[in-house]
C-alpha cells in the first residue's frame, strides 16, 4: 500500500455533528480482513463474502501494503481499488487494538477526504480558520444579532460582548446603520456583498482612523432557506493611506486649472483637509500673485510673504485664521526662512514658526494665546520650481490626533512638488496676463473725450484670468471736415499675440482713416493689410494658429463708420462684426440692416457701405460679441436686452455705459467686452457756409471776397490773408484741372476748415518747383499756410481740404 500522507501520534480527533459514517474493517496480524461494515461495502463496493478471510493488500492495494504499525496509530492519504477497477484516494486511519492470547488486530477507517466526512479534519479547519484566523469573522442570526465571533475580530475593534446585540448596538453611528442596511439587503437577496469599506477605531490606536474592508454573505440549511449571515473583516488602513495618499498627489497635480495663483492655493490647502492634516496654510510670494520676477530666498535676510489659501477641518481656529492678502513676516535664520533656503521640509518647527492662525492681538504668524497647545508640531515645506521659491505650506493637526511621522514629512515634500507645479503654471499665465494688459493698455487709447461731431463714452473689460487676455478694441478718430471715425474691432484668441495684433490693426486703422477712405474701401485696405502680413509668416507656421506671432489677426471683425455733422449721415460697414443700436431721439431703437462682409483675411467678398441718416441727438452703440454673448444667452437676446438699456436717449452716455455693463458683463468673462456709445451732434448753420463756384476763372477774385466777409463775420480777420491764398488756389485748381459742380465751403469749428469740392477724380499732387518754373507752387504754399491739408473721394468726385488753427483770443 502506498501512503501518500503520513502522521504519527496524531493529537486525538473527536466526530462533532451528524458527520457521515465511516467505513470500517477489522483486520488480524496476518492483515486477513475478519471484519467488514455496510458503510465499507457501499464505499468500495466488496461485499462482506467476497473480502472476509482474504488478504487485504491483495484486494485493497494491489502492490502494495496496508501499514500495520507496531505501536501507535497511523493515518494517511492511499489510493485503494475500487471493486469496479478504478482506484480512489481515501484517508486512512490505522488503529491497534488487543486481542486474547496476546494476539493483535487492527481496525481500518476508511474515508473521502472529498465528502467531508472525516470530523477531525473538520474541527481542525474550524479551529484554525474560525477561532486562530487573523482575518476578523463573525456569525449573526437572521435578526443580525451577533452568535459567533472569532478573537480577531474582537482584538481589532474591541466590544467582546457582542453576542445577542446587533452592530449599532455595539457601535452606535451612522456608519453602522449603513453597515446593517448592507447586511440586511444580503439577507434579502443571497447576494453576497464583497470589499464594503468603511472607517473606525481600533483598541491599540484609539486616535488613529482606521479602515476596514468587510464581506458578507448568508447561511443557508438543506432546504437554502437563510439561517444567518456570515461577515469576513480585514484592516486595509495601509492600502487606504497610499490609495489616499495617491489621489491627493494626483489632485495636486490636476488644480490651479484656472491659472489663478490663489485659487489654486486655496484648491491645495483643500485637498489635504482632514485627509492628511486638520488646517493648512498656503503663503506665497508677492511677486507669485503680481505675476511678476521671483527672487530667490535668503537665509540672511527675513521673507515677506502673502497669506494665499487656508483650510481647516471643522472649524478648527476658524476664527483666527489670517485673511488672503495679508502679509506675513518670517525673521532671518527662521525655520521659514531656512526651509525655503534648503528647499526642505521641517517636521516639528516650533510654533510661532507655523503661521496657522492669528488675531489682531497676536504677533504676525504666531497662534493666538493659547491655541499652541491645540496642535501637533506642524510640518513646513517650502514650494519650488526651478530652483525659484515660491511659498510656504504649513500643515498641523489637532492633539487628538496622531502626531506627523518622518513618512508624513516625505509625503508633504512631495505633494509640495506636485503642488508648486500648479502654482508656476498660474503664475507663468498671470506674467503673461500682466505683460498682455501691459501692452494692452499701451496700445488701447489713453482716452476718448467729447468730440464736436459727437459726445463719446467707451467701457472696456478684458476677458477673465482663466480666459486670458483678449484683443478687443475701440476708437474714435477726429477726421477732416469735422467729422469722426467710430471703430470697434475684435482679434481671435487670448494672450500677447492676441494684444500684439490688435495694435497692428488699430495702427493700420488710424492710417486708413488718415487717408479719408470710405468705410467700405477702408476696410478692403484693411483685409489687404492682414492678408499680406499673414503671407510674410515665416514657412511651416500659418498666420492665426499658435503659436504665431500674427495670432488673432486672421479672421479678426471690424465695424468702421463715419459721421458727418454737417450733413447729419453717417457711413459704415462691417467685417463680420456684429451690427450697432441705433437710438432715435423719441427712445425707439433698432438695428440698421447692414451687410456683413466676411472676417478680415478670410474672403474675397467685396464689403458694402450703408449711409443713413442720423438726425440730432441720435445714439450710435457699437459692441463686441463679448458683451452679448456668454454661456447663458445667445447674440440675439444679448442685444435684445442692450435695446432695452438704450431705450433713454437723453441719458447721460456715462451711466447707459454703467447700466449696460452692470447687466450684461457677468464674471468670468470668457471673451473680451467692449462698449462705443456716440450722441450725434450737429453744427449750426450759422458755422457752417457753402457757395457754388461757377466754372470760370474770373470768378476765383469773387470766392476770396465771400471767403473774406464770412471770416469778418466769425470774427477771424487774422486767418484772412492765409485764407485768401488758400480760397485762390483751391478754386483755381479746381476750375483749371477738375469738373463741375464746384463747391467751396467754410466749417468753423475746432479749426478753420476750407473746403473745394469738384466733380473730378484727379487727384492733387504737391510739387516742388525749380527756380525758374513759372507754376507749381500752389499746393506746396497752401502746405505752408495751414496746419495740414489733404484731400478725399466722394461720391461725386473729390473734395480737397485745408485746416487752419485758430488764433488765440487776446484779452
Amino acid at each position: 500500500m502506498t501512503a501518500v500522507q503520513n502522521d504519527r501520534n496524531p493529537s486525538p480527533r473527536q466526530p462533532a455533528g451528524p458527520a457521515v459514517t465511516p467505513a470500517t474493517a477489522l483486520l488480524d496480524g496476518a492483515g486477513n480482513v475478519i471484519g467488514w461494515s455496510e458503510a465499507a461495502e457501499a464505499l468500495l463496493g466488496y461485499r462482506a463474502d467476497e473480502i472476509l478471510d482474504r488478504p487485504a493488500d491483495r484486494v485493497l492495494t494491489p502492490g502494495g501494503e496496508v501499514p500495520r504499525p507496531e505501536n501507535g496509530d497511523w493515518s494517511g492519504v492511499v489510493e485503494v481499488r475500487h471493486r469496479a477497477g478504478h482506484t480512489l484516494r481515501l484517508e486512512v486511519r490505522m488503529g491497534a487494538m488487543g486481542g486474547a492470547a496476546g494476539r493483535a488486530y487492527w481496525l481500518m477507517t476508511v474515508f473521502d477526504p472529498d465528502e467531508g466526512a472525516l470530523p477531525g479534519v473538520n474541527r481542525s479547519l474550524l479551529d484554525g480558520l474560525l477561532s486562530h484566523s487573523p482575518i476578523g469573522m463573525a456569525v449573526m442570526d437572521t435578526d443580525l444579532r451577533y452568535t459567533w465571533v472569532n478573537e480577531a475580530l474582537v482584538r481589532t475593534s474591541g466590544a467582546a460582548d457582542r453576542l445577542g446585540r446587533t452592530l449599532s448596538a455595539v457601535f452606535p453611528s451612522q456608519q453602522a446603520a449603513a453597515g446593517e442596511a448592507a447586511m440586511r439587503r444580503v439577507l434579502e437577496t443571497g447576494t453576497p456583498r464583497i470589499d464594503y469599506e468603511y472607517r473606525g477605531p481600533i483598541l491599540s490606536d484609539p486616535t488613529g482612523e482606521h479602515m476596514y474592508s468587510a464581506s458578507f454573505f448568508r447561511l443557508e440549511d438543506e432546504h437554502d432557506k437563510p439561517t444567518g449571515l456570515c461577515y469576513l473583516v480585514i484592516d486595509i488602513t495601509e492600502r487606504w493611506r497610499r490609495h489616499r495618499r495617491e489621489l491627493m498627489l494626483s489632485r495636486a497635480r490636476a488644480c490651479g486649472k484656472e491659472l489663478d495663483p490663489v485659487r489654486a492655493a486655496q484648491e491645495l490647502a483643500e485637498i489635504c483637509v482632514p485627509d492628511f492634516a486638520d488646517l493648512v496654510s498656503i503663503d506665497l510670494a508677492d511677486a507669485v500673485l503680481q505675476g511678476s520676477e521671483i527672487p530667490c530666498a535668503s537665509a540672511q535676510g527675513s521673507v515677506s510673504l502673502r497669506h494665499a489659501g487656508h483650510q481647516a477641518d471643522g472649524g478648527v481656529c476658524a476664527s483666527s485664521l489670517r485673511g488672503r492678502g495679508d502679509a506675513v513676516e518670517y525673521g532671518p535664520q527662521s525655520p521659514a526662512v531656512r526651509c525655503l533656503e534648503d528647499g526642505k521640509g521641517v517636521l516639528g518647527a516650533p510654533a510661532h514658526a507655523a503661521p496657522a492662525a492669528r488675531t489682531t492681538e497676536s504677533a504676525p504668524g504666531r497662534p493666538p494665546t493659547g491655541e499652541e497647545d491645540a496642535f501637533h508640531p506642524p510640518i513646513m515645506v517650502p514650494l519650488c520650481a526651478s530652483a525659484l521659491s515660491l511659498g510656504l505650506a504649513t500643515f498641523l493637526r489637532a492633539r487628538d490626533k496622531e502626531p506627523f511621522t518622518p513618512e508624513d514629512l516625505a509625503f508633504a515634500e512631495e505633494f509640495a512638488v506636485h503642488g508648486s507645479s500648479a502654482l508656476i503654471a498660474a503664475h507663468r499665465f498671470a506674467q503673461e496676463r500682466r505683460i498682455s494688459l501691459s501692452l494692452q493698455r499701451s496700445l488701447l487709447p489713453g482716452r476718448l473725450g467729447a468730440d464736436e461731431a459727437a459726445e463719446i463714452a467707451w467701457r472696456y473689460f478684458p476677458a477673465s484670468q482663466e480666459a486670458g487676455v483678449g484683443g478687443d478694441w475701440v476708437d474714435a478718430i477726429p477726421l477732416s471736415g469735422a467729422r469722426i471715425a467710430l471703430v470697434v474691432g475684435d482679434v481671435v484668441g487670448h494672450g500677447v499675440n492676441a494684444a500684439a495684433a490688435m495694435g497692428r490693426l488699430r495702427a493700420a486703422v488710424h492710417t486708413l482713416a488718415a487717408m479719408d477712405l470710405p468705410p467700405d474701401e477702408l476696410l478692403a485696405h484693411l483685409d489687404d493689410f492682414v492678408t499680406r502680413i499673414c503671407a510674410e509668416q515665416p514657412s511651416g507656421t500659418r498666420c492665426g494658429e499658435e503659436g504665431s506671432s500674427l495670432m488673432g489677426t486672421l479672421g479678426a471683425s471690424c465695424m468702421y463708420a463715419v459721421y458727418d455733422p454737417v450733413d447729419r449721415t453717417c457711413a459704415m460697414a462691417r467685417a463680420g462684426h456684429p451690427a450697432p443700436v441705433i437710438t432715435r431721439p423719441d427712445g425707439t431703437t433698432f438695428v440698421p440692416d447692414l451687410p456683413v462682409g466676411p472676417l478680415l483675411g478670410v474672403g474675397s467678398v467685396p464689403f458694402e457701405a450703408v449711409e443713413m441718416t442720423c438726425p440730432d441727438g441720435s445714439l450710435l452703440a457699437f459692441f463686441t460679441d463679448g458683451l452679448v454673448e456668454d454661456r447663458s444667452r445667445d447674440m440675439d437676446e444679448g442685444v435684445a436686452q442692450l435695446r432695452s438699456l438704450l431705450g433713454d436717449a437723453d441719458a447721460p452716455l456715462e451711466q447707459l455705459c454703467d447700466d449696460a455693463v452692470a447687466a450684461l458683463v457677468s464674471r468670468p468673462l470668457r471673451d473680451d467686452a467692449a462698449l462705443l456709445l456716440a450722441r450725434t451732434a450737429s453744427f449750426p448753420s450759422s458755422a457752417v457756409a457753402t457757395w457754388e463756384i461757377p466754372v470760370d476763372p474770373a470768378y476765383v477774385s469773387e470766392a476770396r471776397a465771400l471767403a473774406d466777409r464770412q471770416l469778418e463775420e466769425w470774427d477771424l480777420g487774422d486767418l484772412q490773408f492765409t485764407t485768401e491764398l488758400i480760397v485762390s488756389e483751391l478754386v483755381t485748381n479746381a476750375i483749371r484741372y477738375g469738373a463741375a459742380p464746384i463747391r467751396l465751403r467754410l466749417i468753423h469749428h475746432r479749426v478753420l476748415t476750407c473746403e473745394v469740392f469738384d466733380g473730378s477724380s484727379t487727384s492733387p499732387r504737391l510739387r516742388h518747383a525749380r527756380t525758374m518754373d513759372e507754376g507749381g507752387r500752389g499746393l506746396f504754399l497752401v502746405a505752408q499756410a495751414s496746419q495740414r491739408w489733404g484731400y478725399r473721394y466722394t461720391g461725386s468726385g473729390k473734395s480737397i481740404w485745408v485746416e487752419q488753427a485758430l488764433p488765440p483770443p487776446w484779452p
